[in-house]
């Protein structure tokens, strides 16, 4: 099937308004990140309650290694899965990882042992598309529409992370530990549907002109702009675990169980939405993802701070969660689609991947040091912890140079 055009040719290339390709571009592989994120969400709240029914499971160390290890595995293949995309096409490797994912799900679910749960874990995070699906909507997507994009992506990911805290719970208590783990293995067998019927082809990225010898082959780890964006994710998903290490028994100390959270969760988590909107509309529009960038990092390190000060209200962790939310949305959508703007086409697979490997081993150290900083100094000296990392980000974010908008041309040869 040749590529679908992504724009009507007599059309104005730089028009403020999607195409139907790139609206169902958008919405079908931000469905396919729900699949597998809801899947994988749906442990989180109710693993560690289950551990202790596992043989090895009353050891909290391995019930780490079992929520973490994903993360890990993730990290080390992102950037194989990438250059795999570049070298076989997206949908394809998109094809590979969930097959994975899935087989992984399914191995988990017949656990009677952490040991197993561990192996099944490690296998779920061995379907590393993450980079791959963000390279399939670059590729589908003209550059100023690319954030918009991103952004679907992102509040997908954030509606299933706050879907998982209300229905986890519920499926739990009816279908069991194993029974949570097969729908984590049938969802991605139904974004294989999604990608194979409702994603539109993609052009052939293996067509794009290719830079040789070692010093092309090195730019996607040399490249300032590229390290700028790679540092600040790893920044801000060390934060987002870090911070939620301590941040449960926060709420639960000033007064709402644990059983309760989503009744905060929920109402941030939709809320932090809506105020992402203006700043990403802003930084696509006016071609200004840099200011908007800066304030958002600005933002974090203001609400951190406020978490090192905050009383134990309910009311201010409140607030300061909806302020952290929504920078935290904005910076999640802006920097892959900068990310995607800056590198070459033929290479932009492996560069989301080195980003996206970044990002999750972010989120293993974040998990990591947040644990050991909160055990040896307190819950205050997390966020102290992050704040400085965070100011470290905004002082190398302030000297970014922004891509100039290339001229809008139909990737997919309309």
């Amino acid at each position: 099937m040749p590529p679908e055009p992504l724009s009507d040719p007599q059309s104005d290339p730089q028009s403020t308004r999607m195409t139907p390709a790139e609206l169902r571009a958008g919405a079908s592989l931000a469905g396919v990140f729900g699949l597998r994120m809801l899947g994988l969400f749906f442990i989180l709240p109710v693993f560690a309650l289950h551990a202790p029914q596992l043989a090895g499971g009353d050891n909290l160390t391995l019930v780490g290694v079992a929520l973490g290890i994903y993360g890990l595995t993730q990290g080390v293949l992102q950037i194989p899965f990438g250059m795999a995309s570049d070298r076989w096409g997206r949908k394809p490797v998109i094809y590979a990882g969930l097959v994975i994912f899935a087989a992984g799900s399914f191995l988990a679910a017949s656990a009677q042992d952490i040991w197993t749960a561990i192996a099944g874990r490690s296998l779920q995070g061995a379907g590393a598309i993450s980079s791959v699906v963000m390279a399939l909507a670059a590729d589908l997507t003209r550059e100023q529409h690319r954030t918009k994009v991103m952004a679907m992506i992102g509040s997908m990911i954030g509606f299933t992370f706050a879907l998982s805290l209300v229905a986890a719970p519920v499926l739990y208590r009816v279908i069991g530990m194993g029974g949570l783990f097969v729908i984590t293995g049938v969802l991605p067998l139904a974004a294989i549907w999604v990608v194979k019927v409702l994603v539109p082809q993609a052009p052939d990225v293996r067509a794009a002109p290719k830079a040789t010898g070692p010093a092309a082959r090195g730019s996607l780890f040399m490249d300032r702009e590229l390290l700028r964006l790679n540092a600040g994710i790893f920044v801000l998903h060390f934060v987002l675990y870090a911070m939620f290490v301590v941040v449960p028994a926060m709420i639960v100390n000033a007064g709402l169980e644990l059983a309760a959270h989503w009744k905060l969760y929920l109402p941030v988590v939709l809320a932090s939405f809506l105020l992402m909107v203006p700043p990403i509309l802003y930084a696509d529009r006016r071609n200004q993802p840099k200011p908007v960038m800066v304030g958002c990092v600005a933002l974090l390190c203001a609400v951190l701070a406020g978490f090192a000060l905050a009383g134990a209200g309910i009311a201010v962790l409140a607030s300061l969660l909806l302020v952290f939310f929504a920078a935290f949305n904005v910076l999640e959508a802006l920097l892959p689609s900068l990310v995607s703007r800056i590198a070459p086409a033929h290479a932009r697979g492996a560069a989301i991947g080195v980003y996206n490997t970044a990002q999750t081993l972010g989120l293993f150290f974040g998990g990591v040091g947040g644990g050991w900083i909160a055990s040896h100094f307190g819950a205050s000296q997390v966020f102290g912890a992050c704040a400085l990392l965070s100011v470290a980000w905004l002082a190398m974010a302030a000297g970014m140079r922004a891509p100039a908008r290339a001229q809008a041309v139909n990737p997919a040869g309309g």
